[in-house]
Formats: structure tokens, sequence, C-alpha cells
């Protein structure tokens, strides 16, 4: 969660915080990937240490990386406070291949001012800032040494409460995303655990210095930035992108992301949500397929081994399959799912998982076999998403069959959402 991207010679690298048992501090974890779609585990950059900053029950958060053409480091900078959120400090790393191993330098309070929630930018000049919220003062630019291991002075300081900051430069013009800061929160204690969103802003200048714009919505009004709180803006080919973190406060590793195209044309940021979009490498996104809808709890699907019909009033329909795997290999067999093309395509599956930890089921279409998880979807009785990325066969012969993996239970099945072409 709250992670960054950097493109590395036409290679993708998704860095982040591994919140897979809590908030305390686990391990920055990598992911590496050609088209954004299908990505691969590489390893953890920073691992928990037995004390220090990386020890035990020590909150390590938002890493960001930049890559240092000087010196042939990357450079990783992260929030470093203890479980009180009372330390509110910087820290950095450095490492020679940007998913290998980073060495930790060590925090501190850049210029003697508390820092939370921060992000990082590189300017076309090489120059490199770091975004830091200062809860007693503001939001801060403050421009980094030559090296990017230290900070040198304060470039801008903003009056106003913000959080989750990433900057964006196009055609001259700094854009500024960042998080309001939401209810009544404690001083220091993140919107990452407060159950609470809000319409996030941004700001605009020509200058890092400024004068900056007043910061206002780049998404509709109340719709707090589609449940969302800003991590990074990624350009890619000719469209920029809003990554955002949709944080479970009562289950950190529930949490999930959106990923939204972002529209910047002068000085105006707009933000739309979209089911589904297609983001090429180069060029333009442009709106997703129409989709169809098989149910698995159709006439025409398959139930063996003790796989059945069970009742969900979130689902559509009121049903759902459940008791798919466990010991018996409960299965469910989705048949005639159409494409209109033989393609890759990333097929959305509508699910519940009342867990506090996520499932898995072996999924196989057409033939190919692959482990897909399922986080939990909390309560109410809404279904959540897992996407599935596959090759479909042009025509209504494609199948889809969920069942065990290492016989554990799967998830409850809705149905499909499958992009048409």
């Amino acid at each position: 969660m709250a992670a960054g991207i950097i493109e590395i010679d036409s290679t993708y690298y998704w860095i982040g915080e591994n919140k897979l048992n809590g908030s305390a501090f686990q391990s920055i974890n990598c992911y590496s990937s050609k088209n954004l779609v299908e990505w691969t585990y590489v390893g953890e950059l920073l691992s928990r240490q037995s004390s220090g900053d990386l020890g035990p029950n020590r909150v390590v958060e938002r890493p960001k990386v930049l890559y240092n053409e000087a010196t042939g480091k990357y450079v990783m900078w992260m929030h470093i406070d203890d479980s009180s959120y009372a330390e509110a400090k910087t820290g950095v790393a450095t490492g020679s291949s940007v998913c290998g191993k980073y060495t930790y330098l060590g925090s501190f309070r850049p210029l003697g001012f508390q820092s939370r929630d921060m992000g990082l930018f590189k300017d076309d000049d090489g120059s490199a800032y770091l975004l830091s919220e200062d809860r007693a003062n503001g939001l801060r630019i403050n421009r980094l040494t030559n090296d990017y291991t230290n900070v040198t002075s304060t470039t801008h300081l903003f009056p106003e409460h913000i959080e989750s900051p990433a900057m964006y430069k196009k055609n001259g013009v700094y854009f500024l995303f960042g998080s309001q800061l939401t209810g009544l929160i404690p001083p220091g204690f993140p919107l990452a655990l407060a159950n609470s969103t809000n319409d996030n802003k941004y700001t605009t200048s020509t200058s890092l210095s400024g004068t900056w714009s007043s910061w206002a919505n780049f998404a509709p009004a109340g719709s707090n930035t589609f449940n969302s709180q800003t991590t990074f803006i990624l350009g890619v080919g000719d469209s920029v992108m809003y990554m955002g973190d949709r944080w479970v406060p009562s289950n950190l590793m529930a949490s999930t992301y959106v990923w939204l195209p972002l529209t910047l044309s002068g000085t105006t940021a707009s933000l739309q949500n979209q089911v589904n979009w297609i983001l090429p490498l180069q060029g333009t996104w442009t709106p997703g397929p129409a989709e169809t809808n098989p149910e698995a709890e159709s006439s025409t699907s398959v139930l063996s081994n003790g796989a059945r019909v069970i009742s969900c009033s979130g689902c559509s329909g009121g049903q759902s399959v459940g008791w798919i795997g466990g010991p018996s290999d409960g299965t469910l067999r989705i048949v005639g799912v159409q494409s209109d093309a033989s393609t890759l395509s990333t097929i959305r599956v509508k699910y519940e998982n009342g867990d506090s930890s996520q499932r898995y089921a072996t999924v196989n279409v057409n033939g190919v076999t692959q482990v897909l998880a399922f986080l939990p979807s909390g309560g109410g009785d809404t279904p959540a998403s897992s996407t599935l990325h596959v090759q479909l066969q042009s025509g209504s012969g494609n199948t889809v069959t969920f069942s065990a993996y290492q016989q554990g239970y799967g998830p409850d099945v809705d149905r499909l959402m499958v992009p048409v072409r």
C-alpha cells in the first residue's frame, strides 16, 4: 500500500508497504511489470530488523524511490515513526538496483520539522524534492541535496494541512495533489488508520516556490475521490494515471487500490470514475469495452463435489456459489463465457469472503491454471472484486473453473465481469 512506481528501461517497478499482518512494519516490497497489468513479485527491499527504526512495532510508510544519475544509486525515502506517531521522521535508504536490497541510512526530522505522509518529486533538471506533511505548520516542498539523501531548504510552505502528497509536471505546470485531514483525527494520526475519506485537492504553479493556485477538487464534489486517498501520479505514454489507496482501517491487509485516468489540461485537473479502461504504453487511454455478466449460480454452470448455490443478499440475483474448494474440492465450472475476439483479457470476479484473511482458489480458464487470491470483502454482504488475466478465445466456448487450492476453501462466487473484446 501507499506505493509509488518508477520506470526503468521500459519496466515498471511498484514499491510499497507490506500490510499482510497489520500496521506494524513488516517489509517494503517490489513488483515488476512490462504492461502495468501483469505483475511479478521480485522481493523485499527493506526487511524487519530485530531493533531500531525497522524493528518490531515500528511504522514505516509511503516508500518512494528516485534514481540519482550522478551517484548511480536508487534513493528511497519513507515515513518513520513509533506506534503512537509521535516521532514524525523521514527515513532514507539507498540501493544499487531498483528492486534489490537497500541499505538503510537512518532517520531524522527534515530541517527539524515534523514529517509524516510524504512524497518525492524529480524535476526536469534533475533536482529533487521531498513533499512533507508537517502537522504543526502545513505541507512543505523541501529541496534535496544533490545525492538525494538529505534536505537543504524549504522551497515552499503551504499553510493548509494536506497529507499524502503527490506531484506531476506537464507542459511547465506543476500539479500537486493531496488529501485533506478528515474529522477528529488525533495529532499525527494518519488518515489511513481513520475510518474516513474526503474530497482530495490539487493546486498548480509554474514555479515550485509559487505563486500556487487555491486548492480545488479534481474529482466530483462529494465523491471522496471515489473513496480513495492520493498516493502517486504516473505518466504513461500520453496519459496520466491517478493512483489512490482504498484503506480498510479495521483490517489493513484488505486495503485495495484504484487506478484511474487523470486529465490535465492547462492548469486544470479532472478525474472521473471508470468501470474499466485501457491504458496503452504509447498513445492515450480509452474507455474499456462493454462486459457480459455470467452468473455463477446460472443453470448452465456445473457444480460438483459439494459446491452449491447459497443466499447472498448483496449479490446480483440474490445468490452466489459457495463451498468452493475445501477437503472435498468443491468445484464451480462456468461455461459459455463469451468473447468477441481471441485476446488477452482481464476478467473481474465478483465474490464474497467473510474471513479476516485472504482466501485462494485454483482457477482454470480454457485449460490454463493459475492461483487467484481473494481479499476479505468485509461485512454488509457486498461483493468485492478480484482480477484474472487470461487468454480468451473468440466465441462462447470459454470455460472458467474454480476449485480448491491446497485444500483450502475459496470465495463465494457471485458472477464474472467479462469484456466482450
